[in-house]
């Protein structure tokens, strides 16, 4: 399963931080310096039909949808996740009018939330979005919840909730389910068809290694795809774009729920990316990821006791990342990934790290610790170096 040559890694450098930005597959490179140049610079602007550039968004949504026990021609890939949340949401609320209720949790990622706020808000139609905390959520899905939108995975903790559960426990009250997948896709096992939830959406560039800006994907439920309203009314998502109608008319199916025009460029990055699923189960990247993150729990609190645990220690209530509180953690971030191994920082007091076992194994993850130990132990944080912020934490 390793695939560690396949991706560009720097000499000495452990990288704990895939959970936020994959590292960069090698055949993304060649790929992209052919589109550029064979097909952006050879065939201009007949690459969208040459080059079955105007395809992409559906072929590389397949791909993704595969990994995801999405059906065939339910997953589409184009703009930002901010925007597909934002579609899924008023998708959603078009099939609730009756009712004002969003429920999700204080796990969600934050930008979820701002683009709900802000949508009930354009709405003025008195809608509230209730947010209570992941624990809470299962006993305040109630008769007048419109919609239970949440991630799997919370980006904080890793703790992961029962999506299965969950969905059913919103269809018993008649709500909708919406999954944020960003932290799942590429790391944990989804059955998008067994869940049943009505739609799906997520990232590219964390586990799928996709590159920084990578687009978002969107998952409509086959049953659903030729009612759900796209709110974002595209051009691309028109069901012909070319004939530039001044009324809108939603393309079939999922199509509808393209909006702009497709990224070329990190496309083609993603579907490279995405070769690496060929002949890799994602059960079995799970397994090693579990044993991994076990293996660094233990070291870490055997080595470092001044860092505490805040994931769920039960790895099935969890995703592939780990994270430990510490007083200090942004400056014990610095130093750590000064030293070569790079994780990531949560406010307020978050260390974060992802396992990936498409490029780490027991030795990186042992020789991590042994680095994180020393910089506890001596208090190399304490450098006015590592003290100083950047825009990115």
């Amino acid at each position: 399963m390793l695939k560690k040559d396949q991706f560009y890694l720097p000499d000495g450098v452990i990288y704990l931080d895939g959970n936020s930005l994959g590292p960069l597959p090698k055949a993304a490179v060649s790929q992209l310096n052919k589109t550029v140049e064979d097909e952006w610079g050879a065939m201009l602007i007949k690459g969208w039909n040459d080059a079955g550039w105007m395809k992409k968004p559906s072929i590389v949504g397949d791909k993704i949808g595969k990994l995801l026990g999405c059906a065939p021609g339910t997953t589409v890939v184009g703009d930002t996740l901010s925007i597909k949340v934002y579609q899924a949401l008023a998708a959603a609320l078009a099939m609730r009018l009756e009712r004002k209720i969003v429920l999700s949790d204080n796990g969600n990622f934050p930008s979820d939330l701002y683009i709900a706020d802000g949508l009930l808000r354009t709405l003025k139609q008195g809608h509230e979005l209730r947010v209570v905390a992941p624990e809470d959520v299962y006993e305040n899905i109630t008769e007048d919840v419109a919609v239970v939108m949440l991630t799997q995975v919370d980006y904080r903790t890793g703790r992961m909730h029962d999506m299965q559960a969950l969905t059913k426990a919103a269809h018993d009250v008649g709500a909708i389910s919406i999954w944020d997948l960003a932290h799942s896709a590429g790391a944990v096992p989804v059955d998008m068809t067994a869940c049943n939830a009505e739609f799906a959406v997520g990232c590219t560039y964390k586990y799928l290694n996709g590159g920084p800006g990578a687009p978002g994907f969107i998952y409509t439920r086959p049953d659903i795809a030729e009612d759900a309203e796209p709110s974002l009314a595209g051009w691309l998502g028109h069901a012909e774009p070319f004939a530039f109608d001044l009324e809108y008319r939603p393309a079939r199916g999922i199509e509808r729920m393209r909006v702009g025009t497709p990224p070329i460029l990190q496309l083609a990055a993603l579907e490279t990316a995405l070769a690496v699923w060929d002949d890799v189960s994602i059960h079995d990247v799970r397994a090693k990821s579990i044993a991994l993150s076990e293996l660094f729990i233990r070291e870490v609190e055997a080595n470092c006791p001044q860092l505490k645990l805040i994931s769920p220690r039960n790895a099935d209530e969890r995703g592939s990342q780990v994270s430990f509180a510490f007083e200090h953690g942004y400056p014990a971030m610095q130093a750590l990934i000064d030293a070569g191994v790079i994780g990531d920082f949560r406010a307020p007091d978050t260390m974060r790290f992802g396992f990936t076992p498409l490029y780490l194994d027991e030795s990186d993850v042992k020789r991590a610790v042994e680095i994180l130990t020393d910089i506890m132990k001596n208090e190399t944080w304490k450098q006015p170096r590592f003290q100083k912020k950047g825009d990115v934490t």
